[in-house]
């Protein structure tokens, strides 16, 4: 039997969602029916909106897409403006402030407090700049990820720039893939890096070469079946097909309606293509998809360059896109960390103001959640260096900063479990004074994820953090699972979940006792990914040592409980939601 979604999905979908969502938009928030919120939220998602939380009635997240992170001159100013005038709710986040931007671990942009009544004028002002929500969520293409900077690299093989954009343009808004079993994730990168990220999509395109009539011409490797949620993370597979740059959208069109024609329907678990890999496997993809989905002959895999992989590798080399680097026309970009992405609406609107006035105007964003200023000419780079508004968001901060990622939490999210970002600000600000790395190791990542959907990518980190409940001193608390030994590159591996449940306010120390547990134990160079891989999980669980240390946790509490985690008084009972626009409470009988 089709799920409850797929009921819905088959009543209305897609594109013609938009037409609903601007009738209630003018109607008001109390005219979508209280029975049919589920189904409503559901299909809002397609156009980037998921509702917020319990005690946050009425009020949505928008995610903007963004095509592998490329804010074109005058996007991010156009960001920065909606944020201000719309992103402003009844909650004040005590780090971030009233109004501020996500950036994404796929390269796209979230807000927060947003009303439905504001939605049409947010989506005027979107597109009238060439901006879109479109399938930013929902059962279809998501947005497209790769190497931020592709077209600009100077180390890359192939511009993968071009291809993303056509696939944009393709797929976004195409009706034959508007309704698929689930998300469907694509990664396409030119780079010889991987910073793509591609293992960990359902479809990815990595550079390889291949003899095509006595020559040596680049193009595409195809991988399938790549994911981390719900406990049952996958590398995607190589199916053995190599693609050239001008038939890309059409095998990945191919692939596309493969999934859509035979994922699975009536178990939404069940229903992403890394279980339809395990089912049929590489071979059988591979076949019906040559039968079934292209017309032409499709080559088998060439020549990779997956040995030269270092983006989150822990093998040293470009880890990230953080700092100065040349750009292949002589200019620079400049990568800045934003710690767990975020950044107020005022220093996005001054952020875009450095990007007019040292570059291009464009911007653009990573899949570590942080922004890179492209074209800089080098005249400009030290005047630039200088600005004030990179004392916060550097250019060489901090490994624990640097390496900080979060997913949204307790703060907006329904499914989270723990409080989040202004969690791992406080870690990655206590870890800075109080924690040192062994000599050797320049990068370490730290990733926290509010629960299994693992929406901040914690197995593919040195430090692996998910959201839990435990008890402490006989008091229910937020707690943590502890990852190790997460990775890309070459060999990609997973971390070990070594250590559960451990109270929020035990992990600081937990990560100062393993780094100094690690220093002792490794043997001589021997990266952090490394020592894990070779070390026995229950050794690691000894090294880890969870310890209570002058850190202080503020939401140690049932974050998930509260209508706001931040608010003097955050008890569900005094959420001023359901609100009007100017965040007023609605009477009860309206």
């Amino acid at each position: 039997m089709p799920t409850d979604v797929e009921r819905w999905k088959s009543e209305v979908y897609g594109n013609e969602i938009r037409e609903h969502l601007f009738r209630f938009a003018e109607e008001g928030w109390d005219a979508i029916p209280d029975d049919e919120h589920d189904a409503w939220f559901e299909r809002f998602k397609w156009w980037g909106l998921y509702h917020q939380r319990n005690g946050q009635e009425s009020y949505f997240m928008m995610r903007i897409g963004t095509p592998n992170g490329v804010l074109e001159p005058g996007q991010l100013r156009v960001v920065g403006e909606i944020a201000e005038e719309y992103a402003t709710g009844p909650g004040t986040n005590p780090i971030f402030g009233d109004a501020y931007a996500d950036f994404t671990t796929r390269q796209s942009i979230q807000l927060h407090w947003i009303n439905i009544e504001d939605v049409p004028d947010i989506f005027e002002k979107l597109e009238e700049n060439g901006m879109s929500t479109q399938q930013a969520c929902g059962d279809s293409w998501r947005n497209i990820v790769g190497n931020p900077v592709a077209g600009k690299d100077a180390e890359e093989v192939i511009d993968a720039w071009p291809v993303i954009h056509e696939l944009n343009e393709e797929f976004k808004g195409n009706d034959d893939h508007s309704n698929l079993p689930r998300k469907w994730k694509v990664s396409v990168t030119g780079s010889p890096d991987g910073s793509g990220q591609g293992d960990i999509n359902d479809l990815a395109f990595e550079p390889a070469y291949k003899e095509i009539d006595g020559e040596e011409v680049v193009g595409f490797n195809v991988r399938v079946g790549g994911g981390l949620a719900r406990n049952e993370e996958r590398f995607a597979r190589d199916i053995d097909v190599w693609v050239a740059e001008e038939n890309v959208p059409e095998v990945a069109g191919g692939l596309s309606a493969l999934f859509r024609e035979y994922g699975d329907r009536e178990d939404r678990y069940n229903a992403r293509i890394k279980f339809l890999v395990d089912e049929w496997g590489p071979e059988k993809v591979r076949d019906v998809l040559q039968e079934e989905f292209v017309d032409f002959e499709l080559h088998t895999a060439g020549r990779d360059v997956r040995e030269e992989y270092t983006y989150n590798a822990g093998n040293g080399g470009r880890n990230d896109l953080i700092g100065v680097h040349e750009q292949k026309d002589g200019n620079y970009f400049v990568g800045l960390n934003v710690l767990v992405g975020r950044m107020g609406a005022e220093d996005v609107l001054k952020l875009a103001d450095l990007a007019e006035e040292y570059g291009s105007g464009e911007v653009r964003l990573t899949q570590r959640q942080n922004v890179i200023v492209t074209d800089v000419p080098e005249e400009d780079l030290d005047a630039f260096l200088e600005e004030d508004l990179l004392e916060h968001y550097s250019p060489d901060p901090s490994p624990f900063m640097r390496g900080s990622v979060a997913c949204t939490g307790t703060e907006f999210c329904s499914l989270s479990i723990v409080e989040t970002k202004n969690r791992q600000v406080r870690y990655a600000r206590w870890l800075k004074e109080n924690a040192e790395l062994p000599e050797g190791t320049d990068e370490f990542h730290i990733h926290l994820s509010g629960c299994t959907a693992s929406c901040a990518q914690p197995q593919i980190a040195d430090v692996s953090l998910r959201g839990m409940k435990t008890r402490k001193d006989g008091e229910a608390v937020e707690a943590l699972d502890i990852g190790l030994g997460g990775g890309l590159g070459e060999e990609p591996q997973f971390a070990q979940w070594v250590t559960q449940r451990v109270p929020v306010d035990e992990v600081p120390g937990a990560i100062k006792n393993l780094l100094e547990n690690f220093d002792e134990a490794r043997e001589d160079g021997e990266s952090f990914r490394e020592f894990v891989s070779r070390t026995d999980e229950d050794d690691l669980a000894e090294l880890v040592e969870p310890e209570e240390t002058d850190y202080e946790d503020p939401m140690m509490h049932n974050t998930k409980m509260t209508w706001y985690p931040y608010a003097e008084d955050d008890d569900m009972a005094s959420s001023p939601a359901p609100a009007y626009p100017d965040d007023t409470p609605m009477p009860s009988d309206d």
